[in-house]
């Protein structure tokens, strides 16, 4: 089973990491995990005009290293595989289109990310992976 993960550093997407991990190693096959880092490429218009593309890419990876930091320790506590991607552009897009590109098998996200953005039940992100991705969702608190 092929296995993708939107992480953002949040205490849920780290809950969706421990949830994937404990399918993997439940089901005992060749599971393959893909943890996806997006950047919201909104907010770094403005910095893409007073700083060099060499410094935004060093600040994102330096973003993406802490967001994912403790995902990698956990799946690598397990004993688990993985690798991971880091995107820029709108969120819940670019992980649909990584869920969509036909090389999951499932998606496992998180409820509700580090957005400021809070709705009742559901995070936003969350709410249009779930109506967008073709694999099957499955939504961790």
């Amino acid at each position: 089973m092929r296995i993708l993960i939107p992480v953002d550093g949040s205490k849920s997407s780290l809950n969706a990491v421990k949830y994937a991990a404990k399918l993997a190693i439940s089901l005992r096959t060749n599971d393959s995990i893909t943890l996806v880092n997006v950047h919201d490429d909104h907010g770094l218009r403005r910095a893409k005009k007073i700083l060099s593309t060499a410094e935004i890419d060093d600040y994102l990876r330096a973003v993406s290293d802490e967001d994912l930091k403790a995902a990698r320790k956990h799946l690598t506590k397990e004993g688990l595989p993985f690798d991971a991607i880091v995107k820029q552009g709108h969120v819940s897009e670019e992980i649909v289109k990584t869920a969509n590109s036909g090389k999951f098998d499932i998606v496992v996200i998180g409820s509700k990310g580090r957005s400021g953005i809070m709705d009742l039940l559901i995070g936003s992100v969350t709410q249009k992976v779930v109506a967008s991705a073709k694999p099957p969702v499955v939504v961790v608190k």
